[in-house]
């Protein structure tokens, strides 16, 4: 569900193209024919988007996916064809009229407030709240919840590994191929991207929505090579020269001297190997990174890589780095470093002891965790299925509960506590302490007085039994802004970079106790006096 591609861009697939308004389930369109046959189609409602439980047993999590919802609310209409499929599927007795109804339905009076995209959020806290009349904002309910689950349940995790990983370290997203299909692939790339990733493998995505894209070689390339005979053409021009050089030839200069240096028999160094290295050289002078474990990385990876890397430096080239895709990746990067100090103090080139080293490798948040520990020399980290696939958790578990309609507060009440809703339209404030970080999101009526910094406010945390606090906030923040009004987009969109350069900065404010990956402190979600009186009160009259 990416935004609409350049000019000339491919075709999107049919369920792509234009209005999303069937993608939803069926019992959608059922409850609005029971609306709309009952007369109260047109009875003003409220819904809010919220999970119930932060993801990965973390404390927070990243919204994402509002620029999608807002771009799906603005083309969301039935075309003829959506009202034929719906009459074909409806029993042959419901009443033309109400297809006749729908040819007529938009989002022309539903209006959405949110925290902007890339806002750290929390637990029982509206992402999304949603107005306007009851049969539209019900049929709205599952593309809302399709549309944000994933992309802030993949941006948290990706956060969650950026937090791991530290600020210095690169972060490459390449989890196209373990993806849940080509739109959870695109999905991934853009929401990684938000969550901290600096680079995506995926192309369509570095085309679609401008993320910096990178990738080399497959051990397929340098499996395809037998031989030196295989290197064609041999000749290379220099950076600042005209006249070709056997490059080849001065390889194999380089490889004499740099297996003499590191004491490794030449006979040891795999031929096809560095044919292949040599080949790539070759293509791209001035991008050439050598994949080093597709056989003995010390006695055959790494001389083959150095010959060529100080082959180019000769000719005026630098290498952009070595890659590994196995074995223990942190004693092979401190391994590597030094065989690259020592070339570089040997030979006298000064760049060569800082060549960059990535590792890729089925890593998961564990053994990143474990890589952090360890100590190492990896200068970036490419990850696939454990982020995309969000194995630790595949879903955020979003829902989409009705809060009021005609003015009327509304409470689901049922035997699992954790599911009681929280009634009335909203406004949330980020409270913050002396400190200067978020300690409280307050959640009040919407026609409350909003707290103020300096004042006490007496609150009642959701979810527990305990009696009422206080809290004197040193400053307050209105959460939740109106997005779109009456069908319109009212608050300026921001860009994909916009939106995670927001990310990380209310990251960077999360005191360090919320952003522990383990055993982190539970941030304190509340409500006002007001809108606890209201729930009991609506609790008991249920009973």
């Amino acid at each position: 569900m990416g935004e609409p591609g350049p000019p000339g861009a491919e075709a999107p697939p049919p369920w792509r193209r234009g209005s999303l308004a069937l993608l939803t389930d069926l019992y959608q369109f059922t409850m609005a024919y029971g609306y709309w046959r009952s007369g109260r189609h047109r009875e003003a409602a409220a819904f809010e988007l919220f999970f119930r439980r932060c993801p990965f047993q973390g404390a927070f999590a990243l919204s994402a996916g509002l620029a999608e919802c807002l771009a799906f609310l603005r083309a969301f209409r039935f075309s003829t064809a959506d009202i034929e499929y719906l009459e074909s599927v409806f029993p042959a007795t419901t009443e033309k009229a109400f297809f006749d109804y729908l040819r007529t339905v938009d989002a022309s009076e539903v209006s959405v407030s949110a925290a902007p995209e890339g806002s750290v959020v929390f637990a029982r806290v509206p992402v999304l709240q949603v107005k306007g009349p009851l049969l539209v904002i019900q049929l709205l309910e599952t593309t809302l919840l399709c549309l944000v689950n994933y992309a802030s349940l993949v941006a948290t995790n990706a956060a969650r590994f950026r937090l791991i990983a530290g600020p210095d370290k690169k972060l490459m997203e390449m989890g196209l191929r373990r993806a849940q299909g080509p739109d959870g692939g695109l999905s991934a790339s853009k929401y990684t991207y938000v969550g901290g990733f600096d680079f995506t493998s995926n192309v369509l995505a570095g085309k679609l929505y401008g993320i910096p894209v990178r990738g080399t070689v497959a051990h397929s390339y340098i499996l395809s090579f037998t031989s030196l005979a295989e290197v064609n053409p041999r000749t290379l021009i220099p950076r600042h020269g005209k006249e070709p050089v056997d490059f080849l030839f001065l390889v194999e200069t380089w490889l004499s001297r740099v297996c003499q240096l590191l004491q490794i028999p030449l006979e040891t160094v795999n031929r096809g190997e560095l044919a292949a290295f040599v080949s790539y050289a070759i293509t791209f002078p001035q991008n050439f990174q050598g994949l080093l474990d597709t056989f003995c990385v010390m006695k055959s990876g790494i001389p083959n890589f150095c010959a060529v890397a100080l082959a180019l430096n000769e000719l005026g080239y630098r290498v952009i780095g070595v890659r590994l895709d196995s074995g223990d990746l942190a004693k092979q990067s401190v391994e590597i470093r030094r065989v690259f100090r020592t070339c570089s103090k040997h030979f006298q080139v000064p760049w060569f002891e800082a060549v960059p080293i990535a590792v890729s490798n089925d890593v998961s948040e564990e053994n990143l965790w474990e890589l952090s520990q360890e100590g190492n020399e990896i200068d970036m980290i490419g990850v696939g299925t454990h982020l995309v696939t969000c194995t630790l958790q595949p879903s955020l578990g979003c829902v989409y509960k009705l809060v009021e309609v005609n003015g009327s507060p509304r409470l689901k009440v049922t035997e699992d506590k954790e599911k009681t809703t929280l009634p009335g339209i909203k406004r949330v404030y980020r409270l913050w302490d002396a400190g200067g970080f978020p300690c409280m999101d307050l959640m009040t009526l919407e026609m409350e007085p909003p707290p103020r910094a300096g004042q006490e406010v007496d609150f009642w945390l959701v979810g527990t039994t305990q009696e009422a606090g206080k809290v004197t906030p040193s400053a307050v923040e209105m959460l939740n802004r109106v997005y779109l009004k009456d069908g319109q987009v009212c608050q300026p969109l921001p860009s994909l970079v916009e939106i995670k350069d927001h990310a990380q900065a209310s990251l960077n404010k999360l005191n360090p106790a919320h952003k522990r990956l383990k055993d982190a402190e539970t941030y304190k979600v509340a409500v006002t006096e007001k809108l606890h009186r209201l729930l009991l009160d609506l609790q008991r009259g249920s009973q």
